[in-house]
């Protein structure tokens, strides 16, 4: 098979693939011969740069995954304002990131730093798969550890928890009094042992990066 005919392939792959593909998922695709999925990604990239298209190819949640240029995010949220797009209260969205910022953490914990009680947001952030019971604390009581998921970093336009911005970067970009509210400059980021490992592979819909 060309290598023409490869990136004609991978490309439509790309386009239909309801998650991130992943070099595992091509392997079984063509069985025989499988292109270098990384090889094949910077070519089209590539591509795509020279002749000045509106998406590009990105590395999210440990696969490849066609995204639109930043440049062209408010005429796409303008579509998707209608039509069911992701929505967080205040209240939903300072839990997330407390969440992803010291995951693997327990309720108590996370309502420790917003000082009020999260276990109504909690459960809107699992219904939403933006979280999941990653096990139990070894606290008294043993309450329940909650981590990111996969729709999180796909929704966020994350290859890796690791790829969050920091505390100082966050403070230039949002409001001072709602980060005092949320305590967010005590957080720091808990970095696994291996930083290039992403989260494990949860099923998430095609939703492109805000």
């Amino acid at each position: 098979m060309k290598l023409s005919e490869k990136l004609q392939i991978l490309e439509a792959l790309l386009f239909a693939a309801p998650e991130p593909l992943t070099q595992t998922r091509v392997n079984l695709i063509f069985q025989n011969d499988a292109p270098n999925l990384e090889d094949v990604i910077k070519k089209l990239n590539e591509h795509y740069e020279k002749n000045k298209r509106s998406y590009i190819i990105q590395n999210i949640a440990g696969g490849y995954q066609i995204t639109t240029l930043p440049k062209y995010n408010k005429w796409i949220k303008r579509m998707f304002d209608k039509s069911g797009k992701l929505t967080l209260s205040t209240a939903a969205i300072e839990t997330l990131a407390i969440v992803a910022y010291k995951q693997p953490i327990n309720r108590f914990n996370v309502e420790s730093i917003r000082g009020v009680d999260c276990s109504g947001v909690i459960r809107n952030l699992l219904s939403k798969n933006l979280i999941k019971i990653k096990g139990r604390d070894d606290s008294p009581g043993r309450p329940l550890l909650y981590s990111t998921t996969n729709d999180f970093l796909q929704n966020f336009g994350l290859n890796r928890i690791s790829d969050l911005p920091k505390i100082k970067e966050v403070a230039e970009l949002t409001d001072q009094d709602m980060l005092k509210k949320m305590k967010l400059d005590s957080l720091q980021l808990n970095q696994p042992d291996n930083p290039d490992l992403s989260i494990e592979n949860d099923s998430a819909p095609n939703l492109l990066p805000s």
